[in-house]
């Protein structure tokens, strides 16, 4: 009977001894004190307790948030900034004796490296160039957490909030700039303009009846609208002509007027 006792203690005692690991976890044993060389998992391991103690690490990517950050950038504007990290677990065993709690060891390492990084770069670099930002972002947290066994694979700027104040004064910036873009491209465009005239009164002062067909075709354009009055354009160099004529008959008459007093 006491036999019996024993191996049914023994028997319980080793089914309670198995555990089962997903295909995204690692155990991490300690027997007596001491890490195990190597993690142990997935599948089916023996855990003797007392003698074993064992921590679940999970392979999976994980996220965190980190909340929004008071950030004063380098142009002294101040703005609110928060982030989101994409990290795994590469070394269960770093991950368990490295550190005590490498999910918050790393949410606060990410808020401290975002304030400080952000507080390097102008606003108009916080809001332009947010791909190198989170590159940078990622590199430090990496650097400083593979220590750890934790690998930073993403990070990402997700929001950042300006005051009331900037943001008009942005907008004003933009409106400011897209008028200028508006002003450029229409000197462009007259400047443009000022070359083909150029060109056609070149041609037209070669060929001097050119500028007559072009009175003509004004005429015929006028003429397809109906309208009632009709601008005619009167060439310059037919006024002075008629001027000349005119003096010329003037001094003819007064000539003969002077020659009959004779």
């Amino acid at each position: 009977m006491p036999i019996l006792v024993v191996l049914l203690i023994v028997v319980i005692y080793l089914v309670s001894s198995i555990k089962i690991l997903a295909e995204y976890e690692r155990g991490v044993i300690f027997r007596l004190g001491r890490l195990l060389p190597e993690a142990k998992g997935p599948g089916v391991i023996l855990v003797f307790v007392p003698l074993d103690r064992m921590v679940r690490i999970s392979l999976r990517v994980d996220t965190i948030e980190v909340p929004p950050q008071d950030v004063v950038t380098r142009d002294n504007v101040s703005v609110k900034v928060n982030a989101v990290i994409y990290f795994r677990v590469v070394e269960p065993r770093l991950a368990v004796v490295e550190v005590s709690n490498f999910l918050y060891a790393t949410s606060q390492l990410a808020q401290t490296t975002l304030r400080s990084v952000l507080g390097e770069v102008e606003l108009d670099e916080l809001l332009s160039k947010r791909e190198e930002l989170n590159v940078r972002l990622r590199f430090i947290l990496d650097q400083h957490t593979s220590p750890w066994g934790v690998k930073v694979s993403m990070v990402e700027v997700k929001q950042v909030d300006l005051a009331e104040q900037m943001i008009r004064a942005l907008a004003k910036q933009a409106e400011a700039e897209r008028e200028r873009r508006a002003k450029i491209i229409h000197a462009e465009g007259e400047y443009a303009a000022s070359e083909k005239l150029a060109m056609a009164a070149h041609v037209i002062q070669q060929q001097p009846a050119a500028i007559q067909l072009r009175y003509l075709q004004t005429l015929v354009e006028i003429g397809a609208e109906k309208n009632t009055t009709i601008v005619f354009p009167l060439p310059v160099d037919l006024l002075v002509s008629f001027n000349k004529l005119m003096n010329s008959v003037s001094d003819k008459t007064s000539g003969g007027d002077e020659a009959a007093k004779i």
